[in-house]
C-alpha cells in the first residue's frame, strides 16, 4: 500500500476563514496543515477583518501558516512585521493568485513573468532566517514556461516546500491542468514540491501520486468544499455513509453557524449571506432541491427551513 501523503487545505478567500478551518478540524479533520486566505497591505493599512482571521485565539487548528500577498519587498516586510507580532515563524507567499485585479499590479501570479521582480521580492526570505518560507505558486501567468525561467533562483533559496497549482493565471480556474508543465517543473526544482489543482475524489489523489511519486503532500482547496470529508477519507481507505456524512455536516454547520451569529452585527439577512457561503459548493453532497432553497431564502426563518430540508 503506497504511503499516505499529507493533505493540506489551501486558502480560499471568502470561504476558507478560520471559523470555517476551526469547524472543519473539528467535525471532519483529516488536514495536517490548514493556510489563511493571503493578507495584504491596502494603502499602508491592513483589513481588520484578515488581522481578525489570523489571530492566534482566533484559531484552533493544530497547524496553521498564514499567508501574504504583494508586489515589493517593502509591503512583504510590513506583512511579515504583523506575523511575527502574532507569534508565526512559517509563511507561505503567494504567487499564484490568478485575479485579474491583483495580477495587473504584478501580484499573485501576474509577478511570474518578471524574474528580476521576483528576485526582489523574495530577497526578503534571506533577511529573515529565523521563518521558515514556502510559496504558492503556478506555472506561469500567460506561459507555462515562466516557472522554468524561475527555478534557478528558487532553488538557491532556503524554501520548506513549494506548492505547485499547474495552471496559468490567465485560465484562472477554467480548462484543464497541465500535468506535463507540472513535471517539468517538478524534474528542476530541488524542493519539497506539493500539488495543487482539481483535486475532487480520493482517487485523483491516488493518481497524482502514482504519477509523481516524490512528492511531499497534495493541496486541496474546492474539493474540500465539495466533500469535506476527503482529507479523512482519503487517510482513512473508506468513505463516510450518506448518515455520516448528514450528521458531520449538521454539527459543523452548527459550529460556523453559532460563531456567525455572535459575531455578525448586521442583522439577519448579512448573517443568511454570510451563511450562503458554507453551502456554495455542497451540492453534491445536500442534493439540488436544499442547495437550491439555501440559496433562495431572503431571511432566517426561510433559512431555517431549507436547512429542515437536509
Amino acid at each position: 500500500m503506497p504511503e499516505v501523503l499529507p493533505i493540506y487545505f489551501a486558502p480560499l478567500q471568502g470561504y476558507t476563514e478560520a471559523i470555517y478551518r476551526n469547524a472543519h478540524a473539528a467535525t471532519f479533520g483529516g488536514v495536517d496543515t490548514y493556510y489563511t486566505p493571503f493578507v495584504r497591505l491596502e494603502k499602508g493599512t491592513f483589513r481588520n477583518r484578515e488581522i481578525r482571521d489570523i489571530e492566534p485565539e482566533n484559531n484552533e487548528v493544530k497547524h496553521l501558516i498564514p499567508q501574504l500577498i504583494g508586489n515589493e519587498p517593502e509591503k512583504l516586510e510590513a506583512i511579515l512585521s504583523l506575523f511575527i507580532e502574532k507569534g508565526y515563524r512559517e509563511v507561505d507567499i503567494n504567487m499564484g493568485c490568478p485575479f485579474p485585479v491583483l495580477t495587473k499590479r504584478h501580484n499573485g501570479s501576474g509577478i511570474l513573468p518578471f524574474p528580476e521582480e521576483v528576485e526582489k521580492l523574495l530577497g526578503v526570505i534571506q533577511k529573515h532566517p529565523e521563518i521558515s518560507f514556502s510559496v504558492k505558486m503556478r506555472l506561469g501567468w500567460e506561459q507555462a514556461e515562466e516557472c522554468l525561467e524561475l527555478v534557478s533562483l528558487l532553488n538557491a533559496l532556503p524554501l520548506n516546500h513549494i506548492t505547485m497549482h499547474p495552471r496559468i493565471g490567465k485560465q484562472q480556474y477554467k480548462g484543464n491542468v497541465d500535468l506535463e508543465g507540472f513535471a517539468a517543473f517538478a524534474e528542476a526544482c530541488q524542493h519539497p514540491l506539493i500539488y495543487n489543482g482539481d483535486i475532487k475524489s480520493v482517487e485523483d489523489i491516488e493518481y497524482i501520486h502514482t504519477r509523481f511519486p516524490s512528492l511531499s503532500g497534495i493541496m486541496i482547496g474546492r474539493g474540500l468544499l465539495m466533500n469535506p470529508a476527503l482529507a479523512i477519507e482519503y487517510k482513512e481507505r473508506k468513505s463516510l455513509s450518506n448518515e455520516e456524512m448528514r450528521e458531520k455536516l449538521h454539527a459543523m454547520h452548527k459550529l460556523v453557524f453559532t460563531r456567525y451569529e455572535e459575531r455578525i452585527q448586521g442583522g439577519e439577512g448579512q448573517l443568511v449571506s454570510k451563511m450562503k457561503a458554507f453551502w456554495e459548493y455542497l451540492e453534491p453532497q445536500i442534493g439540488h432541491k436544499a442547495w437550491k432553497a439555501i440559496h433562495k431564502s431572503t431571511n432566517l426563518a426561510k433559512y431555517n427551513a431549507a436547512i429542515g430540508l437536509l
